[in-house]
């Protein structure tokens, strides 16, 4: 069966992410959390992997002086994310394929990654995790489940992939590429969502 691009789909409902449909607050917390575990001074790069179009998180980095790239594969989310905060650099790509330029000192992905299909879960978790700065810290939200898993869903209208690598595959592909898990939180609970803050070791 076909089912919608991730692209198309998110063209679709990127308006619904600038409407009070969305909490302006999901996720804060957990990346004020994830930025207290930075050590040095301000400065440096961070990346937003599937950014979509709302930038709630941008002040917080922008306060630590650092340097924002954002990736995004729905040309409009782009666009409007392109449009809230000029100051972005937003690249149009498939975060799947596409290379990241340099190191970061910071990597968000939030309720982005768990859309690629779960062959490419591990390969794109080990190429976000080996653009990390040493020290550098990764936030990123997965389905918190005891085993890997895929299934489509619709409940947001387009019907999407879903797929996470699991709570154990998880903490073995962070392990395999060098970094340790900080904290790890259902911190949605009883919902299966998971939240994850891993630093590189070095």
């Amino acid at each position: 069966m076909q089912y919608p691009s991730i692209a198309s789909a998110y063209d679709e409902l990127a308006e619904q992410w600038l409407d009070d449909r969305f909490s302006r607050i999901d996720g804060v917390d957990q990346h004020r959390r994830a930025l207290g575990f930075l050590d040095g001074g301000p400065g440096g790069f961070a990346l937003n992997a599937g950014c979509g179009c709302n930038t709630r998180f941008n002040p917080l980095l922008h306060a630590r002086g650092l340097q924002i790239e954002a990736v995004d594969i729905s040309p409009r989310m782009v666009a409007l994310a392109r449009a809230a905060d000029p100051a972005v650099t937003v690249h149009l790509a498939d975060v799947c394929t596409w290379q990241p330029p340099r190191t970061y000192r910071f990597i968000s992905a939030w309720d982005s990654i768990w859309h690629v299909r779960l062959a490419q879960q591990r390969p794109l978790m080990l190429k976000l995790l080996n653009a990390l700065d040493a020290g550098g810290v990764f936030i990123f939200s997965a389905g918190g489940l005891d085993e890997a898993q895929e299934h489509f869903d619709s409940s947001m209208g387009p019907k999407v992939c879903y797929s996470t690598l699991g709570i154990p595959g998880l903490l073995d592909v962070i392990k395999d590429a060098g970094c340790v898990c900080r904290h790890l939180e259902l911190d949605q609970h009883p919902q299966k969502h998971l939240c994850m803050i891993v630093q590189r070791i070095g």
